[in-house]
């Protein structure tokens, strides 16, 4: 696939399914609750709060949710097709969402991720995030037992 193929949009109404199923298939693997297109509605209804979402030839392979308050960002979510995974997509993302909140002026951008998650921890270090803190058993794994979460932040500044 050649960079002209894919296309970044913001996510509006109208993707709110495509949103919600893109986000169950990402994160079943790791036992976590898919987003229904109700959270993803009302998350995309809140203060602040604005999606990306990324498509080839078609077809969803990636969703970026954020929310901006005063100087601070946070990546609420970022999920990847598993057909799409470890092809730069989630970087490709990423580096969307840095552009955009650090354009609507946030210093600083935080985001969790699951400790038991090292593609997604790798992909954060690489962009030079860096561990704040910690969320003991923050994130439910079906029948695993929970999942500490990393805060992590990024200064854009």
């Amino acid at each position: 696939m050649n960079d002209h193929a894919y296309i970044l949009k913001a996510l509006g109404a109208r993707d709110l399914d495509r949103a919600a199923g893109l986000h169950g298939m990402a994160f079943a693997a790791l036992g976590e609750r898919a987003w229904t297109r109700q959270d993803v509605a009302e998350m995309l209804a809140s203060p602040g709060v604005s999606g990306l979402l990324l498509e080839v030839a078609g077809n969803d392979i990636g969703l970026a949710i954020c929310r901006i308050a005063a100087d601070e960002a946070e990546l609420l979510t970022l999920a990847v097709s598993p057909a799409h995974q470890r092809r730069g997509i989630g970087r490709r993302l990423l580096y969307a969402v840095v552009d955009r909140v650090r354009s609507a002026g946030a210093r600083w951008l935080f985001l969790e991720v699951g400790e038991d998650n090292p593609g997604a921890r790798a992909l954060y270090e690489a962009a030079g995030f860096v561990t704040v803190g910690r969320r003991t058993g923050y994130y439910q794994r079906g029948n695993l037992p929970p999942a500490d979460a990393l805060v992590m932040r990024l200064t854009l500044t």
